[in-house]
C-alpha cells in the first residue's frame, strides 16, 4: 500500500525532504504552494503574492510522504540569518508530526551553510504551532499587517556543525550541487592532480 492520508500514521518512518534541484521538483512545490496559498480557504492568497519574484532568489524544499510530495517551503538567505517561507502541507497531510519530521532537514541545511539563525514571519495562529512544536521564539518587533491579516517574527538559533561549508571549503565541495557536498559528481578525478591533462601526477611516498 502506498502512503496516503488513509494509512499516513503507518508511513511516518517514510517521510523525507528533498532540496529542489530540478525543474519537475520546482514544478511539484510551486503545486504544493498553489493548494496551500491560494485554493486554501484559510490562506487565500491573491496570486501575484503566493507567488513573487523572491522563488528565483530562494532555496526551494519539498516534503514527501513516502513518493507523494505533501508539503513545501523555500528559504531566502540573508547575511546573517536566513528566512523560512511558505511553509505549507497539503491539507490532509497537516499533522504536527510530519511538521516535525521535516525540520531537521531544514534547520541542518541552514546551519550547514554556516547560519546561526533563522527566522519565519507566521499568522498569530501558526506562529503557536511553530513555537510548540518547533522550539522558535517570538521576536519583538512590530507585527506586519497585510489585507489578509498580521504576521509576527520568530526565530531559532542553531548550533553550527563541524562540517560547515565555508570559504575554505574544497574547490571540489563549493562546486556541487547544492546540498550534495559530500557527494562527488560524476566528473570530478577522484585524486586530485591525476589524470588531468597539464597537471603532474603526484609521487607517492613510502
Amino acid at each position: 500500500m502506498s502512503c496516503n492520508e488513509t494509512n499516513a500514521a503507518n508511513c511516518n518512518d517514510s517521510l523525507k525532504v528533498k532540496l529542489v534541484t530540478s525543474w519537475d521538483q520546482f514544478a511539484t512545490a510551486m503545486e504544493i504552494r498553489s493548494v496551500c496559498y491560494t485554493d486554501d480557504i484559510d490562506t487565500k492568497l491573491p496570486f501575484d503574492e503566493a507567488f513573487d519574484g523572491n522563488d528565483f532568489q530562494a532555496s526551494h524544499m519539498v516534503a514527501y510522504l513516502g513518493a507523494e510530495p505533501i508539503g513545501a517551503l523555500r528559504i531566502r538567505w540573508f547575511a546573517n540569518f536566513a528566512k523560512i517561507e511558505r511553509t505549507g502541507f497539503r491539507p490532509q497531510y497537516r499533522d504536527p508530526r510530519h511538521l516535525q519530521r521535516a525540520a531537521p532537514f531544514v534547520f541542518d541545511h541552514i546551519a550547514r551553510k554556516g547560519y546561526t539563525r533563522a527566522i519565519t514571519h507566521a499568522a498569530p495562529k501558526y506562529a503557536a504551532a511553530w513555537r510548540r512544536y518547533l522550539g522558535f521564539r517570538p521576536v519583538d518587533k512590530p507585527v506586519a499587517v497585510y489585507q489578509e491579516g498580521h504576521y509576527v517574527e520568530l526565530v531559532k538559533y542553531l548550533d553550527i556543525p563541524m562540517n560547515v561549508i565555508t570559504a575554505d571549503s574544497s574547490i571540489k565541495t563549493l562546486s556541487r550541487v547544492e546540498g550534495e557536498w559530500d557527494i562527488p559528481n560524476k566528473y570530478e578525478i577522484i585524486s586530485d592532480g591525476e589524470n588531468v591533462p597539464g597537471i603532474p601526477k603526484k609521487e607517492s611516498q613510502d
